[in-house]
């Protein structure tokens, strides 16, 4: 993957698309990520170390589709004698790819059980020990009717309450038990067309799987919806409704309820609607129970470190018994795209800024998912990618629009569909429109150069070598996830080699020619009907009507000349000094780890392992951070994130940067720590020595190009209204710099700073902060120690020695005062939302270390507690949760922190409860069961980051100046294990004080 990390790009600046882009085969363009991944190879002499002298654990379509032809009579089974799990198995064909020439994936086994539920189960060992497993049921909120509507979504609540096997809200304990934490190992989702149970089970033992699939059996095939249940979850769903983002809400069910009019999708949204959710009785939920949920509509998948056979047989034994309730009914018609809809539609929301959503409908329907196909959808994948990149080269010049961008999707399976996003400069939306149009009109007027083609084809041969060669460290979870995705979409998952000898098969056949990306541009902004929908803070008279005639205003020719970008190397960066010597290098044997100190001040910290086929992760910390920025005023810290790295570097500015790593796995993403600035990368093996020249060059010679801070400060003033438009919105802006006293460094900048930053007080805060301070290199993965200091020497190291001050006072981290009445904000949201916070000062440093996660594992307790009583028992609050932080760059700023969205009218009851939690774990000590359920997930998620590169990057940032970052590092494991009730409650006491706490709480403002 090319690209400079987080500038300005796209991506970024208009967010989350409503619907995400899905490619064929379960490929993905944003393939290589900074996420941490699970190895295979486990390491073993590092785990172990972690655990010398820890303590004991505390003791399905329409007809036509391929789901139907999977769903066929299976053959007879020719395995096992009746009686035994092996007889319930029907078939063991390859299901998913029924009608496609994919070469299916060796791995998987799939296999249909005699009352047609199907499974697919794999080896994997990413990370160790771990299995995943997804229960997913081919019913969704597109399966309701009028008077349903949520109750999907409600069954996958009631389902994890408990079931005929597990009494009301015992399945989450025995899961605890077992090393899962809550909301993350163990999950449900409900989307328009499927809802999907989800468990990471750690440590998986035969009894484990076996127990968990027999509760997951239970959850599906018989829940608990009786009118208690009902009853008790109700609330918590209704909840969960309120605190949604209500503008980005409105917007997208505006966006659905016009694009998809006369279809279904126009109102399915799978939170429903709160009338029929309060007339819901247990009976009609039933009944959409017993309509939708049955064998012939469910999928297993097991992918984790464990024997595929053994894993049928568990499916088979604990799936086996379930039948369905009366006669399997036909899928709903998800219908076409109406042209006779409007076309047109405008809505009013103060919070967000004017955005404009376009799209081209076409019917859905279903292909199967064949070479062809496949190579047909590349095309037009290449196609699309030009036109972005023309219309990110025009925003970045400073245009009528911050940023745009087209794609391809099948929302829900009811329409395919070429997608715009427009965020124009401002109010003036018909300039935006109508470059952007002219933009797209061009494209299909003329085909693109070879050279535009290539660019892209270079992003696709990276992306797909990148898949092949880490595929050994890819998780297990994801590979399940795939395997469902890949249903739902009513295609295929295979194994990376194929996906990449399909895309070279295409090369080959001449499907990129610059005359086939012509017809596949023609061709995707063509459809049965096309539709517009407009965002604005205020209200226009006629937007409407304008609209409709912005989108027939012909554009041909507007586009003006194309910009041709010329061909970069690395040749062009700016000219590095001589290579350093080293002057010391010390191994540390605890990690396998090698430390250096370069003859220019560099510090190096070198762990070189095989875990991660082809994956090399580099960090850069230099400087002080937020150690290092004024205490006095606020500052233009708040662009670097968009404008720093797109400011260019030398001669050379983002598009020459765009095109020097085209077809490379070098990347340069910008951080701020405590006391350090970060660039950040994952790169290869052989892209180490030019991503380590980049980073060099960007800290040495940035380019200060001021497109990109203006362009930064667009964004941030166009999205500044957002911020006061719900509570969470609120939080996110006000927050921190209260939890900080009011500290300028920290939260987000008002308005009149945004409005204030220059080019010029942009460059002149950071051009000295990027000269001073020591710098630190980071490089972990797959790459010999040698090779990867020698690199270093020649570019980091080949920089000139730095200033690095001396006597520097960093400046304290304060805590609010405690307060009798809570901080009080206001949103302009709906009457029915607010939020409240409390928190009390801990510490920070890393001499504490200990007691930091003493602190995490109370404020894991507190939350569970706060959890059960909040939601599970009154209902006020979907989300609530309790944190700890504790810094490790600076003595001080740690807190404890409790957090809810609820009604306004349990603001004093989350205070309440939570002032009560907090006094029961100062008065008594936790029980052994609690405690148990807190830290085996918390030593299970220890011993499953562990397996990855960037948990010890985390952990060491800054290790090559403070060794005290390595000792603590070596009783992370045992801090946790050992840890006693007794040790806990007298944290609680030292932290958990009554007249130290500090409370919050937004609230709507006042009619």
């Amino acid at each position: 993957m090319s690209g400079i990390g987080n500038a300005a790009s796209p991506n970024a600046i208009l967010g989350q698309a409503y619907i995400g882009c899905r490619w064929r085969m379960r490929v993905r363009r944003a393939i290589v990520t900074g996420m941490i991944v699970y190895s295979r190879t486990a390491r073993l002499a590092l785990l172990a170390f972690l655990t010398i002298g820890a303590a004991p654990q505390h003791s399905v379509r329409a007809p036509e589709s391929r789901a139907d032809a999977q769903q066929a009579t299976p053959s007879s089974s020719t395995d096992a004698t009746d009686g035994r799990p092996g007889a319930a198995i029907a078939s063991r064909a390859a299901w998913l790819y029924k009608g496609s020439d994919i070469t299916p994936d060796p791995a998987w086994h799939f296999g249909v059980l005699k009352n047609g539920l199907r499974y697919a189960v794999r080896k994997n060992g990413v990370p160790p020990g771990q299995i995943s497993v997804r229960v997913r049921i081919d019913a969704g909120s597109l399966y309701e009717k009028d008077g349903e509507r949520g109750f999907a979504h409600m069954i996958e609540h009631l389902s994890f309450r408990g079931s005929e096997y597990v009494p009301d809200g015992e399945a989450k304990r025995i899961w605890q038990r077992m090393g899962t934490t809550f909301g993350s190992d163990t999950n449900a989702q409900t989307t328009p067309t499927q809802t999907v149970y989800k468990l990471d089970l750690p440590s998986a033992t035969d009894a484990g799987i076996d127990e968990s699939l027999h509760i997951l059996a239970g959850m599906v095939s018989k829940p608990n919806i009786t009118p208690q249940a009902l009853n008790a979850e109700r609330p918590a769903v209704l909840a969960e409704q309120r605190e949604a983002p209500g503008p980005q809400v409105r917007v997208i069910d505006a966006l659905n309820a016009t694009f998809f009019a006369g279809q279904p999708l126009a109102d399915r949204s799978p939170i429903g609607h709160v009338a029929e959710l309060e007339a819901a009785t247990a009976e009609t939920v039933k009944a959409f129970h017993d309509r939708w949920y049955r064998p012939e509509r469910a999928l297993v998948v097991i992918a984790g470190d464990f024997d595929p056979a053994k894993l049928e047989l568990m499916v088979a034994k604990n799936f086996a018994d379930w039948k369905g309730t009366g006669p399997n009914p036909a899928d709903p018609d998800f219908g076409v795209p109406d042209p006779k809809q409007i076309t047109t539609k405008a809505v009013v929301e103060p919070g967000i800024p004017t955005r404009i959503e376009m799209a081209i409908l076409r019917p859905w329907r279903y292909n199967d998912d064949t070479v062809l196909f496949n190579q047909k959808r590349l095309a037009d994948s290449t196609a699309l990618a030009v036109i972005n990149r023309r219309l990110e080269t025009r925003a970045r010049s400073g245009g009528s629009f911050i940023a745009a961008a087209v794609r391809l999707d099948d929302p829900s399976r009811s329409a395919n569909g070429t997608f715009v996003t427009i965020l124009p400069v401002g109010s003036a939306w018909e300039p935006a429109l109508k470059d952007v149009r002219a933009v797209i009109a061009d494209a299909q007027a003329s085909p693109p150069t070879k050279a535009e083609i290539e660019r892209e084809l270079a992003e696709e041969r990276i992306a797909f070598k990148t898949l092949v060669d880490t595929y050994r460290a890819e998780a297990g979870s994801k590979e399940a996830d795939d395997m469902v995705q890949a249903l739902d979409i009513r295609e295929t998952t295979t194994a990376p080699s194929t996906i990449q000898k399909v895309f070279e098969d295409a090369e080959k056949k001449g499907f990129f020619a610059p005359d086939k990306i012509l017809a596949s541009t023609r061709r995707l902004f063509q459809g049965s009907a096309t539709r517009a929908l407009i965002s604005t803070p205020v209200a226009e008279p006629g937007v409407e009507t304008k609209l409709a005639g912005a989108l027939k205003v012909d554009v041909k020719g507007l586009a003006g000349k194309r910009v041709k970008q010329g061909k970069v190397t690395f040749d062009a960066l700016p000219k590095l000094g001589a290579p350093a010597t080293i002057v010391s290098h010390t191994p540390i044997k605890e990690f396998d780890m090698q430390e250096y100190t370069l003859s220019n001040g560099v510090r190096v910290l070198i762990y070189p392992t095989t875990s991660e086929d082809s994956r090399v992760y580099v960090r850069v910390r230099f400087g002080g951070g937020y150690n290092a920025l004024p205490t006095d005023r606020e500052t233009a810290a708040w662009a670097a994130g968009l404008a720093l790295t797109a400011g260019g570097i030398g001669k050379l500015n983002q598009g020459d940067l765009d095109e020097l790593t085209s077809g490379r796995r070098i990347g340069l993403d910008f951080g701020i720590d405590e006391d350090a600035f970060t660039y950040n990368a994952m790169t290869s093996p052989t892209d180490l020595g030019d991503q380590l020249r980049l980073m060099a060059a960007a800290l040495s010679a940035p380019a200060w190009d001021p497109a990109p801070v203006l362009r930064a400060r667009a964004v941030a003033i166009s999205g500044y209204p957002s911020s006061n438009s719900s509570p969470e919105g609120v939080l996110s802006r006000d927050l921190e710099r209260l939890l900080h006293d009011g500290d300028p460094r920290w939260g987000n900048p008002s308005l009149a700073a945004i409005t204030a930053t220059t080019p010029q007080s942009f460059r002149a805060l950071w051009e000295p902060l990027l000269k001073t301070g020591p710098i630190e290199v980071m490089v972990f993965g797959d790459i010999k120690a040698d090779a990867a200091i020698a690199a270093v020497q020649k570019t980091l190291g080949a920089l000139p020695p730095r200033a690095v001050p001396t006597g520097v006072v960093v400046p304290p981290v304060r805590f609010p005062a405690h307060n009798l009445q809570p901080v009080v904000r206001t949103h302009d949201g709906p009457d029915n939302q607010a939020a409240a916070v409390i928190a009390w000062p801990t510490g920070g440093g890393v001499a504490g270390a200990t007691e930091s996660r003493r602190l995490d594992v109370l404020a894991a307790i507190f939350s569970d507690r706060l959890f059960d009583r909040l939601r599970s028992q009154a209902g006020a609050s979907y989300s609530p949760n309790v944190s700890s932080s504790w810094p490790t760059g600076t003595p001080s700023g740690g807190r404890i922190m409790a957090i809810g969205q609820v009604a306004p009218d349990n603001i004093p009851l989350f205070f309440k409860l939570s002032r009560e939690i907090a006094a029961e774990l100062v008065a008594k000590p936790v029980d052994e069961d609690e405690l148990k359920r807190t830290i085996g997930p918390m030593q299970q998620s220890i011993m499953r980051q562990s397996t990855g590169n960037q948990f010890w990057m985390n952990q060491l940032d800054g290790a090559t100046y403070d060794p005290a970052r390595i000792a603590a590092l070596t009783h992370l494991y045992s801090d946790i294990s050992s840890m006693t009730a007794a040790d806990l409650q007298a944290t609680a006491a030292k932290y958990l004080r009554p007249d130290r706490d500090w409370t919050m709480q937004v609230v709507p403002k006042a009619k």
